[in-house]
């Protein structure tokens, strides 16, 4: 068997995975991939995304309302999201955040939703799962400010932006995680990012069905790919394949307490 894994992001209820999901959990297994974390983004879609992490073992979820949802949703409230972690596999809140890149002109709304999803996993322990793009110096501040007020754990899913905000994470004990966008040919600036974090901070993704690594770029995305996207970590850190994947796992165990091995 491969090392084991875990791809602690992917979308596994969205509709390009969802038509053959058995044969998707099959080979992120035969990969050695064998957690995997899959996301509500709108609340109202959350029995389908529950249901999947019910009906498979080492398969886990988390919710909440993406920031290019915001404005289309009604405003999640803290109550909810603590009433939902109730579920013994629902081991994150979010994913929630900014993004200014698309809906820009929700940027209030999506400050306010990410403070309620701070707030709710400050209540209930649970790491708060961050989207941040184009929104650096909001994002930075928000982060810092909550955590003043009260202290919670964090992972900046899908880390693509500047060394500034993942420096800005790290100082607040946060942790960055690794997708395809790390193992594009273009993306030295952002390996550098992580070269320059510690080993004990980093988690690995698929953000499934998106974003798939060599050699699939540019084509549909799933859990198995993890390795791919681990392998360039591996490289990254001077490690082999089997210690990066080790160290990454061992760092979701201590993130995502409720899903640990």
């Amino acid at each position: 068997m491969p090392p084991a894994i875990v791809d602690s992001h992917c979308h596994l209820d969205f509709p390009q995975l969802a038509g053959e999901l058995d044969a998707v959990i099959a080979r992120a297994r035969a990969a050695g991939v064998t957690r995997m974390v899959t996301i509500c983004t709108r609340l109202r879609l959350l029995p389908q995304v529950r249901a999947i992490a019910e009906a498979h073992e080492g398969i886990f979820f988390a919710a909440g309302t993406h920031p290019m949802s915001v404005a289309e949703e009604p405003m999640v409230t803290v109550a909810e999201l603590v009433a939902l972690a109730d579920h013994p596999k629902m081991v994150g809140i979010g994913e929630s955040g900014l993004d200014y890149h698309y809906t820009a002109e929700s940027k209030a709304a999506q400050q306010e939703s990410l403070r309620l999803h701070i707030e709710a996993a400050r209540q209930t322990g649970l790491p708060l799962i961050i989207h941040a793009r184009d929104a650096d110096d909001d994002m930075a501040r928000i982060l810092t400010e909550e955590h003043r007020a009260g202290p919670y754990t964090c992972v900046m899913h899908c880390f693509s932006s500047g060394a500034g905000l993942a420096q800005a994470a790290l100082d607040l004990g946060f942790y960055l995680s690794m997708s395809g966008i790390a193992a594009f040919p273009k993306s030295a600036p952002l390996r550098d990012i992580f070269a320059n974090a510690p080993l004990e901070r980093i988690l690995v993704e698929t953000d499934a069905p998106y974003l798939a690594p060599p050699p699939y770029r540019g084509k549909r995305n799933e859990p198995a790919y993890t390795v791919h996207t681990a392998q360039v970590g591996a490289e990254i850190f001077g490690l082999d394949y089997a210690e990066f994947a080790a160290a990454t796992s061992a760092n979701f165990d201590r993130l995502f307490t409720r899903a640990a091995a």
